[in-house]
């Protein structure tokens, strides 16, 4: 697989995983493992009938149609069946012992899946009659990628970081905005960078209507999606570093304010277009760091104490604190610290907000029972504060919000046990009610892959795909294996 320069020259992720999932998985009885084995050695790859409940109905909320400058807002239709199969694969063979890949970031249309791989950015075709990964475009950038965002435009554009040449130590100073479908750049600009003594201040990249935006230590800076002409440009005043963006709706942006003895965080409301400042919220002192969960409604969660988020904070449109929504001494979990790698202020997987809601998980059962796990999803009023619903996973899974499709609350159903079927449901936040799209299992190769903690998730045009974020090669005395790093499942045809 050569996709950048050799081994030596990368940089290497740090991939953080919760060592009690892996130690539930590792220490599965001996019946459990030889049951799996005999299963697999006789089907291969999984299929499950999803049981009880009906597919959500579909059709979109009343809303403004969006534009295609947007970003997207994709309403999920329910498959034929609740039978899962394997749309989409891409696996590799050929890396040697010690390689090693950052694959940072996973989009998808109804065409195209693309990753992205080292300093290239790859199109992989997907629908009827292709699974097993065939290329269709492969797009090459000046250094390796270091900074992405999850939002993808009406018309199927995003946008990604990378360095200005091919040098992991160089600088992390070019946005560029491109076509999924065609692997087409549509423009590719650099921007100013700022260096501190403990090297390049994080950067940083989101989208809102019509506007690409970019972040580093010393500024901020956007740029028109259609000819990548600069919109406006900001530089820090008062101490206060730009620390990052969040997108979609609206765009807010983090500063992080350096005094003497401590350091205060403050979020704006910006017009995407000019720049200006809409409102500013002062976050409380003590804080040890803010993510920006949702910019419209805007929901950031501050780390008071320690660098685990502690409380969520909902803000009205005039700047105004509306609700805190506390997280009960860690009992609830918002993790913005495994999703990208990139200090991406706004990628926090765990957690989804709506127009009204926020929907967190409880952490995995205290009683750490390894084999019959559980936990829940709890969603919060944005306006009082309280809790709304709770959906449980019931024995044997957990269960992660992944998105909004509508009004509906689409989860994500991981098997604990690896026998269980894993699924996509939706939940809905009125009623309480969840209702299947399509349940699937997986060989062993893919377990890893469906790990939220080490792969980016995408639900998109009836397919659920998992990404790795990182490849690396067999270990020495195998010398060569398979490596699975893109799966796509969806629901079975008729």
């Amino acid at each position: 697989m050569s996709f950048g320069p050799p081994p030596s020259s990368f940089t290497q992720s740090t991939l953080v995983a919760d060592r009690a999932r892996r130690n539930r998985r590792k220490r599965l009885s001996g019946v459990l493992a030889v049951v799996l084995v005999a299963v697999l050695c006789a089907g291969g790859w999984f299929l499950w009938s999803g049981k009880g409940g009906s597919a959500p109905e579909g059709g979109k909320p009343d809303a403004a149609p969006q534009g295609r400058l947007d970003i997207r807002e994709t309403v999920e239709e329910p498959s034929a069946t609740t039978k899962g199969q394997m749309a989409f694969r891409f696996s590799v063979d050929d890396m040697s012992p010690g390689e090693e890949y950052d694959m940072p970031g996973t989009w998808a249309t109804d065409k195209i899946l693309a990753k992205g791989i080292n300093r290239t950015l790859v199109g992989f075709k997907i629908g009827k009659d292709v699974t097993t990964g065939e290329e269709s475009w492969r797009t090459p950038l000046a250094g390796p990628i270091c900074g992405v965002t999850r939002h993808v435009t009406v018309e199927g554009r995003t946008a990604v970081l990378h360095r200005s040449k091919n040098d992991p130590e160089a600088p992390c100073d070019q946005v560029a905005f491109f076509d999924i479908d065609t692997g087409e750049k549509v423009w590719d600009k650099q921007f100013p960078t700022s260096k501190t003594v403990f090297g390049q201040d994080p950067t940083s990249v989101s989208m809102a209507h019509g506007t690409v935006a970019v972040t580093w230590g010393n500024g901020s800076t956007a740029y028109d999606m259609d000819t990548g002409k600069r919109l406006w440009k900001q530089a820090r005043v008062s101490g206060c570093e730009h620390r990052g963006l969040a997108g979609g709706r609206g765009l807010l942006r983090l500063l992080a304010c350096v005094h003497p003895k401590n350091t205060t965080y403050q979020v704006q409301k910006l017009n995407p277009l000019t720049g200006d400042a809409k409102w500013t919220y002062l976050v409380a002192g003590g804080v040890k760091g803010v993510n920006l969960l949702s910019a419209d409604p805007a929901v950031i969660a501050p780390a008071a104490g320690d660098i685990e988020v502690t409380h969520l904070i909902s803000i009205d449109d005039r700047g105004k604190r509306r609700a805190t929504i506390g997280l009960e001494g860690g009992h609830y979990v918002v993790d913005c610290t495994t999703a990208t790698g990139f200090n991406a202020v706004d990628s926090c997987p765990s957690t989804v907000v709506s127009g009204d809601q926020v929907f967190v998980t409880s952490r995995e059962d205290p009683h750490g029972d390894m084999v019959n796990n559980a936990n829940r999803i709890v969603s919060f009023d944005l306006a009082t504060g309280k809790t709304v619903k709770k959906f449980e996973s019931g024995r044997d899974q957990l269960l992660y919000p992944l998105r909004m499709s509508g009004d509906q609350l689409l989860a994500y159903r991981e098997s604990s046990d690896h026998i269980t079927p894993m699924g996509v449901v939706s939940l809905d936040p009125r009623t309480g009610k969840e209702a299947p799209y399509f349940f699937f299992g997986l060989p062993v190769e893919g377990w890893t892959l469906a790990d939220l903690e080490l792969s980016d998730v995408v639900v998109q045009n009836g397919r659920l795909f998992f990404g790795s974020r990182h490849a690396t090669g067999p270990s020495a005395e195998k010398k060569k294996e398979w490596s699975w790093l893109v799966i796509g499942v969806e629901g079975a045809k008729r």
